[in-house]
């Protein structure tokens, strides 16, 4: 996700590859677009009628959100910077991280927005691969980018946060501020407490990461703040051919994951799957008896 520059969008090059496509994706019914919601919530108590409306408007998310990401398969969700542009080097490698996870099979899912965002989503468009975005309602009006084939829209940052880790079996780091912090460490103290499957933890950037990990290696391990194999979840890498590597021996490996067709949505239900695309197909956990 996130940090967020309320000075632009972060648009697409204006010297857009002839392959990227013009927006054709598809959201969610709008949320009450109200960015004021989750502040007032936060504020202490209110009366009773102003917080139950508010426990609608939290489960009224979450409903929408599980409706939309149910049929994904297996998704992997990178987590970075809202600020990088076409060109930025932070950019350019989540625009390959992007491919390579599209062409591996897998769901490429971000928060929807600018920056790593949105070069991680274009890569994965142009990689034939399914890209998707859970995105917020921001004071300046973030809004979905332009490579997204599916996206919901959410008042709470808390549900979508929700969103982007219970649909993923992967979580890829790319630079970022406090929003792409909280992201990382809010995943690590899931995993470490237990809360959350060992799933993999990639950081991309060593000349970004290496600082943050040289302290939670030399300094808090040392301590006794984390044990020595909180550390070792992390794994660091510059390519995003190693990362993407890593990511598909685990799903291999660990998981057992295997590439086929997911299940149809029910329409009785009012679920509704990803549009159906070329490329390659998507992975699946093992079917169930």
């Amino acid at each position: 996700m996130t940090d967020h520059d309320p000075a632009g969008r972060g648009a697409p090059d204006e010297r857009r590859d002839p392959r990227a496509p013009i927006r054709k994706a598809r959201g969610s019914a709008a949320p009450s677009r109200h960015p004021a919601l989750e502040g007032r919530f936060l504020e202490g108590p209110a009366s009773r009628g102003s917080e139950f409306l508010q426990v609608l408007r939290i489960a009224r998310e979450f409903i929408r959100g599980f409706r939309t990401f149910h049929f994904m398969g297996p998704t992997v969700t990178v987590f970075g910077s809202a600020r990088p542009k076409p060109g930025h080097p932070h950019y350019t490698l989540a625009r390959s991280l992007g491919e390579h996870l599209a062409r591996a099979g897998f769901v490429t899912m971000t928060g929807g927005g600018p920056g790593i965002m949105e070069a991680t989503n274009r890569g994965a468009k142009e990689g034939g691969g399914l890209s998707v975005g859970s995105n917020i309602v921001l004071p300046f009006e973030q809004k979905p980018n332009d490579y997204v084939d599916l996206w919901v829209d959410f008042d709470y940052f808390f549900v979508r946060k929700m969103m982007l880790l219970k649909y993923s079996m992967g979580f890829v780091i790319l630079p970022g501020g406090f929003g792409t912090l909280d992201e990382l460490f809010e995943t690590a103290t899931l995993i470490q407490t237990g809360k959350l499957s060992h799933f993999p933890m990639v950081l991309m950037g060593h000349d970004y990461w290496d600082d943050l990990l040289a302290f939670v290696r030399d300094t808090m391990v040392p301590a006794g703040t984390i044990n020595p194999e909180d550390f070792d979840r992390f794994y660091c890498t510059d390519s995003p051919e190693e990362a993407v590597a890593y990511l598909l021996r685990f799903a291999r490996e660990e998981i057992g994951l295997r590439w086929q067709p997911e299940p149809r949505p029910m329409w009785v239900l009012g679920e509704r799957g990803p549009n159906p695309r070329p490329g390659p197909p998507r992975a699946s956990a093992p079917a169930q008896d």
